[in-house]
């Protein structure tokens, strides 16, 4: 699992708990399947709601980190959604994942003691 070593770290690390969340949440029409080379090493859903458009369950296999494809996916996830809203997510404090959203523009919004929450404003369209 790749959230197992946040979460512990943080001391929310349930199995079952972890597997009811991502069953709540998902949707097959929003989730998208990573791929390199044919081979499934990710995933990532985006759900627009009326706030804006949240990206979930971004998650890469851990031997693929570090690579470049991360980055590569969120480029293509910001590129694809155009409705004008901005883009949000959360990651768990102290997540290196945060490094990567940051250098794609998304600021903080809010954080408690488990998750921190971030925004990319979407540049308006001119006239």
């Amino acid at each position: 699992m790749v959230l197992r070593p946040d979460l512990e770290r943080l001391g929310r690390y349930d199995p079952a708990r972890v597997r009811q969340r991502f069953l709540d949440a998902f949707t097959p029409a929003n989730t998208r399947v990573i791929q390199v080379g044919g081979i499934d090493v990710g995933l990532v859903a985006v759900r627009p709601d009326d706030d804006g458009v949240w990206i979930e369950h971004f998650y890469l296999d851990p031997a693929q980190q570090g690579k470049g494809i991360g980055s590569w996916a969120l480029t293509q996830i910001l590129r694809t959604h155009t409705s004008g809203q901005p883009f949000r997510l959360n990651v768990l404090q102290g997540s290196p994942a945060r490094r990567l959203y940051e250098r794609h523009g998304f600021s903080l919004v809010s954080q408690d003691p488990i998750d921190v929450y971030l925004m990319k404003q979407v540049p308006s369209a001119e006239c």
